[in-house]
C-alpha cells in the first residue's frame, strides 16, 4: 500500500462518521517513453517558448488565456485560477443511494480503495460495507481534493470498500447520437444461438496475469537488439497478422460462427510467435 494517502478524511451517513484513508487502486502500466533526438549530433531536442514574430520569451511573460473567440483570449493569471479552487473538505458525504450497475460503464474513470483510519473506525466501516452490499446499493457524493470536486461512488469489494471516481455528465459523449446509425432489428436466432454457444464455451474466471502487453514486449526486445548491435543499422519485426485479417469483409457468418464454435479454441490469449528479423534495410541518403 503506498506510504501516503490520496485523501484523508471521513465518510458520513446521516450522523455517522467513519474516518478513512482513500489509495489508488491502480498504477501506471509499463509504457516505455521516447525522446526526440538528433541524428546527426545524438543529442536530445529541446524547446523554447516562442511567440511568432518575437521570438523566444520569458516564462515570466507569460500567462494562461481562455480563447472566447478567434484570436480573443481572456487572460488570467496563477493567483486569480487559485481564487476559485474548491476548498479541500474532510467530508465526504454520501447524499444519494443507487443499484449497483445503475452507472453506465461511461462514467466510471479510476477506482481507489477505502480503509478505516483506525480500529475505533473498523466497526462502522463493517456496518456500512455490509448494509451496501445485502442492499445490493452504491453510495453517491462529492469529493473535495486538491482544488476541484470530484463525483464518487463507493461500493463494497471483498472484505472492504472500493471509491471510483465518476466523470460528469458533460464529459462522456452521449450514446444515442454515437449509435444512431447502426440496425435495430434482431438477427436470425440460429445466428444468436451459435454467438451463445461460442460465448458459454469460451467463459472462464478472469485472471489478469494471462493477459500481456505484447507491443510493449516486443519494444523491449528491440531495444536490446538495437543495444547489442551497437550499430546504426535498422532492426524491423514481422509481424504475423491473425488469421483471416487480411481478407475482405464479405464473410459467411454463419458457416465462420459453426467453425468457430467446433474449433478447439482456448480462451486464455496466445502469445505471438517468435518473429524474424527482416534483413538491415539500405540507410536512406541524407539531403
Amino acid at each position: 500500500m503506498p506510504a501516503r494517502a490520496y485523501w484523508q478524511g471521513q465518510i458520513r451517513l446521516a450522523l455517522v462518521s467513519i474516518p478513512v484513508e482513500v489509495y489508488p487502486a491502480t498504477r501506471s502500466g509499463a509504457a516505455i517513453s521516447f525522446h526526440q533526438i538528433h541524428e546527426p549530433s545524438g543529442k536530445r531536442v529541446r524547446y523554447e517558448k516562442v511567440v511568432p514574430g518575437l521570438g523566444p520569451v520569458d516564462r515570466d511573460e507569460i500567462l494562461k488565456g481562455y480563447e472566447v473567440e478567434k484570436g480573443e483570449y481572456v487572460l488570467l493569471d496563477e493567483e486569480e485560477i487559485e481564487a476559485v479552487k474548491i476548498e479541500s473538505r474532510k467530508t465526504l458525504e454520501l447524499v444519494q443511494f443507487v443499484e449497483n450497475g445503475a452507472v453506465d460503464v461511461l462514467y466510471y474513470e479510476k477506482p481507489y480503495f477505502i480503509l478505516p483510519a483506525d480500529d475505533l473506525a473498523q466497526e462502522a466501516y463493517v456496518v456500512l460495507r455490509e448494509a451496501l452490499r445485502q442492499t445490493g446499493k452504491a453510495g453517491l457524493g462529492q469529493l473535495s481534493v486538491r482544488g476541484r470536486e470530484q463525483l464518487v461512488s463507493v461500493r463494497p469489494c471483498g472484505k472492504g470498500l472500493i471509491m471510483e471516481v465518476l466523470r460528469y455528465a458533460d464529459e462522456v459523449a452521449k450514446v444515442a447520437s454515437q449509435f444512431k446509425d447502426l440496425p435495430t432489428g434482431d438477427p436470425s436466432e440460429d445466428l444468436i444461438e451459435l454467438a451463445t454457444t461460442l460465448i458459454e464455451k469460451k467463459t472462464h474466471p478472469f485472471k489478469p496475469e494471462a493477459f500481456r502487453d505484447h507491443y510493449i514486449d516486443a519494444l523491449h526486445r528491440l531495444i536490446e537488439k538495437k543495444r547489442k548491435a551497437k550499430g546504426g543499422k535498422r532492426i524491423l519485426e514481422d509481424v504475423e497478422e491473425p488469421d483471416g485479417a487480411k481478407g475482405g469483409n464479405v464473410i459467411d457468418l454463419m458457416a465462420a460462427l459453426k467453425k468457430s464454435v467446433g474449433g478447439g479454441e482456448k480462451a486464455t490469449p496466445k502469445k505471438p510467435a517468435a518473429s524474424k528479423p527482416r534483413k538491415a534495410a539500405p540507410k536512406r541518403k541524407r539531403a
